[in-house]
């Protein structure tokens, strides 16, 4: 138990006893002063004391929520300067020894893809702080235009198994339906949308790497887009706080996986923007996850 649950469980235990002994005091002056008291006294105490017992469940609540919210806030910053101090500490390295060494073409051109690839995982990361930051701010009018959500689908799917270095097949394609299925939204919007449930369903994948991404529209009016992982699951008292900024799940034996916790949050609030929204199913830990992203059909 950390330091910061040691302290949630004693603000909590405080507030029970305090709500104890309000409760016991004013059970036991109601009895002792019941028969010689008026009524209007009696009536003023008991208002009093439930509105003192509130007042301290309100705080202990608020207090708790605090803890919370800095404890996530501190791992964010963790996370994120780890996200931003390794790839810097490797292309520092590599451009160190491309000054002090002499190297053949070869060796030059893997340093070069070393640090390229490092220089896109800085971006990435920027641009994630950089949405969430708007994200959580009042929502932006969003340039409107149909977007073919099975090309998007297949771009993003190529991009995922290009950036992971992942083997054919790793990220299969299925499509539920013969026509386009269009939407109408921002395309790089919705590109960052999928771009981050696939590199959530890869990043929490076991050793081997089985994603099937689906496309289809269960209805007239709905596109859905399924990502699902055969890796570590979701606890399912999690599933509802996985699109929280900052929250990152939490499972026994998981191994340390990079990122910001910003990812879903962003996907949640891209979602919603084009008037959609995205949910996970997973049946526990160790049995993989399914992510959908529904969005609204633009009528041919």
């Amino acid at each position: 138990m950390t330091r910061r649950q040691k302290a949630i469980a004693f603000f909590v235990a405080l507030c029970v006893l305090l709500v104890g002994a309000a409760l016991s005091l004013n059970i036991g002056w109601i009895v002792i002063t019941a028969e010689r008291a008026r009524l209007r006294v009696l009536v003023f105490g008991i208002i009093t004391f439930g509105l003192i017992i509130a007042g301290l469940i309100i705080y202990t609540v608020f207090l708790v929520l605090e803890i919370r919210r800095n404890e996530e806030h501190d791992t964010f910053i963790n996370a994120v300067t780890h996200e931003l101090k390794t790839p810097i500490a490797s292309i520092r390295l590599y451009l160190e020894t491309l000054q002090s060494r002499t190297l053949n073409d070869e060796q030059r051109r893997g340093f070069y893809e070393v640090m390229l690839a490092d220089a896109d995982r800085l971006t990435r990361t920027v641009e994630q702080v950089l949405k969430a930051g708007v994200a959580s701010q009042k929502p932006k009018v969003i340039p409107r235009a149909p977007v073919d959500i099975s090309t998007l689908a297949r771009e993003c799917v190529d991009l995922a198994v290009s950036r992971h270095h992942l083997q054919l097949g790793a990220i299969a394609l299925e499509s539920h339906d013969a026509g386009p299925l269009m939407v109408r939204g921002d395309a790089e919007e919705l590109r960052t949308s999928l771009t981050n449930l696939l590199d959530n369903a890869v990043k929490y994948s076991s050793d081997v790497v089985r994603v099937t991404v689906s496309v289809a529209a269960p209805s007239p009016d709905t596109v859905w887009v399924r990502v699902q992982d055969r890796g570590v699951g979701i606890p399912r008292k999690q599933l509802k706080r996985i699109f929280r900024r900052f929250y990152r799940v939490q499972t026994r034996g998981l191994k340390q996986v990079k990122g910001t916790g910003l990812g879903l949050y962003i996907v949640r609030s891209i979602a919603r923007a084009h008037g959609g929204r995205v949910f996970a199913q997973s049946e526990g830990e160790g049995r993989g996850a399914t992510f959908t992203l529904e969005l609204p059909r633009l009528a041919s």
